[in-house]
């Protein structure tokens, strides 16, 4: 299931609003008696988005969080950007393939 923040954040793009500030703008909260999290405060210039309309990303937003743990995983493999562009100096070919092999392990959804 995903986060109530990337479902958020994808209502908002839809509706032209590109940058949404979790700590101003939206403001999130995770009562204790079972029910989940809930919008708090919505500041936005956009209508708030209805459960219906929130639960309709719902498919979109799990493959974008499972897509930026892949990006978050192959960056860390990839390495330093300085070691890579020595690695790519000193042979090309092989670092084209470490690359690939990195890619592969780590596919996009």
């Amino acid at each position: 299931m995903a986060n109530l923040s990337t479902k958020i954040k994808m209502y908002c793009d839809a509706n032209g609003v590109s940058e949404v500030d979790f700590t101003t703008d939206v403001r999130l909260v995770d009562h204790s008696d079972g029910t989940g999290v809930h919008i708090e405060h919505w500041g936005l210039s956009i209508p708030q988005p209805t459960d219906e309309q929130l639960a309709s990303y719902e498919t979109a937003a799990d493959t974008e969080e499972a897509n930026a743990q892949v990006r978050s995983t192959r960056r860390l493999a990839y390495g330093d950007i300085g070691e890579q562009l020595d690695e790519i100096y000193k042979d090309i070919d092989s670092w084209k393939a470490r690359i690939k092999s990195i890619k592969d392990a780590n596919p996009k959804g």
